[in-house]
């Protein structure tokens, strides 16, 4: 098993949030919602899908009029935060920063 699959430490994940901003620790899983319009949600999704296609990871992912939801854990780590989670969070970031979304607060 690669290293970025390996459970991180209490310490490494809080380093590692410190390294994502905007993206908020629920239990086992890292989240963060962006505002954007529905259609650019979609386009937004399919470019994140693609991305995750190519990693081998995936996020949660929750569409709804005028949001997105994201939800990061790594399932073949029985459901704990790894880099890898903190990797694609750092290109959904890129991703929407690309399609005009703005960070929405719940």
């Amino acid at each position: 098993m690669s290293d970025e699959k390996l459970p991180l430490s209490e310490a490494e994940i809080e380093k590692a949030l410190v390294g994502v901003p905007g993206w908020r620790r629920d239990g086992d899983e890292i989240t963060r919602t962006f505002g954007i319009r529905y259609h650019g949600g979609v386009a937004m999704i399919m470019h994140v899908a693609d991305v995750e296609r190519l990693i081998g990871h995936h996020a949660d992912i929750d569409l709804r009029w005028g949001k997105v939801r994201f939800g990061i854990t790594t399932h073949d780590a029985g459901q704990k935060l790894t880099e890898a989670d903190f990797d694609l969070a750092r290109r959904i970031d890129t991703i929407a920063t690309a399609h005009l979304a703005e960070p929405f607060d719940e």
